[in-house]
């Protein structure tokens, strides 16, 4: 579906601004040639221009003049610098979205005064790298809800779209944007255990991987809550349980949620951080 919004553009070239350039063009919301994309480094510029044949530049100015839609995907430290070096370009007419992590809609809007900006806050994952991502919207002040629909198309070119409140972003940081470390850390847990219980690495990391792969499908496709899928392969008295016995004999479950409340813990501390809280 095609979206009558003229130019959209990047400020910003790297990983996740090309899982959205590949994204967006797949599903046919904007062509190669009504996306500008402006980076610093040259090498990256020649990338994105010959893999998908947008138009890259070095500076910001004519992103901002010639874009009316606007992702934002630097590092978050330089978010209000580069937003209060482009303040006097920006107006009311400029949808912007960012994906800089931690960076609240607040600041933005601070750094952009006295323009009433349309943010629209995005805490993406790195899975839209590959088109799967999971990616959580927060609308600003400003942003009407055509602005929300606009985002939502774009984030689901990449994956899953839900939008929450914004307080509710260092949850998805913790859940979510961390989340694909957790699954890598078990995934490379497990290949290790094939290893450690004589079988060879490569084929320890083809069963790990189909697995994971495989009852990640069954269960999208199955319609059944973990629970029950969990129940299906566990027979009385069989390997499964004992499995299971040891994981739970190690607080395996704990530490998950451990781990996600940690990430959100520190997912706040960091935008405490940055705001000068």
């Amino acid at each position: 579906m095609k979206i009558n919004k003229k130019n959209i553009g990047f400020v910003g070239g790297g990983l996740m601004a090309e899982a959205l350039i590949k994204g967006i063009i797949a599903a046919g919301l904007y062509p190669a040639a009504r996306i500008k994309v402006v980076d610093p480094g040259p090498q990256r510029r020649e990338l994105l221009s010959r893999e998908y044949g947008v138009a890259t530049v070095a500076g910001a100015e004519e992103i901002w003049g010639e874009c009316p839609v606007v992702i934002l995907a630097v590092k978050p430290q330089v978010v209000e610098p580069v937003l209060r070096d482009v303040a006097s370009q920006i107006s009311a007419r400029h949808l912007l979205i960012s994906i800089a992590a931690g960076v609240g809609i607040a600041r933005m809007a601070d750094a952009l005064a006295p323009t009433k900006a349309r943010i629209i806050r995005v805490m993406p994952n790195t899975p839209a790298m590959v088109l799967a991502g999971a990616s959580a919207l927060s609308r600003g002040q400003y942003a009407d809800e055509a602005d929300l629909a606009l985002a939502e198309k774009i984030f689901a070119a990449v994956g899953q779209s839900v939008v929450v409140d914004e307080a509710a972003l260092d949850a998805v940081t913790g859940l979510s944007g961390s989340g694909p470390a957790y699954v890598f850390t078990f995934f490379e847990a497990m290949i290790d255990a094939g290893v450690k219980v004589g079988l060879p690495r490569p084929t320890a990391e083809l069963l790990a991987r189909q697995t994971i792969l495989g009852s990640i499908k069954l269960a999208e496709e199955s319609g059944r809550s973990p629970a029950e899928l969990r129940d299906m392969v566990t027979s009385p008295g069989g390997t499964t349980i004992a499995g299971l016995h040891a994981l739970e004999r190690g607080a395996f479950r704990s530490l998950v949620m451990d781990a996600v409340e940690a990430a959100t813990r520190r997912s706040v501390e960091l935008g405490q951080a940055a705001s000068g809280k």
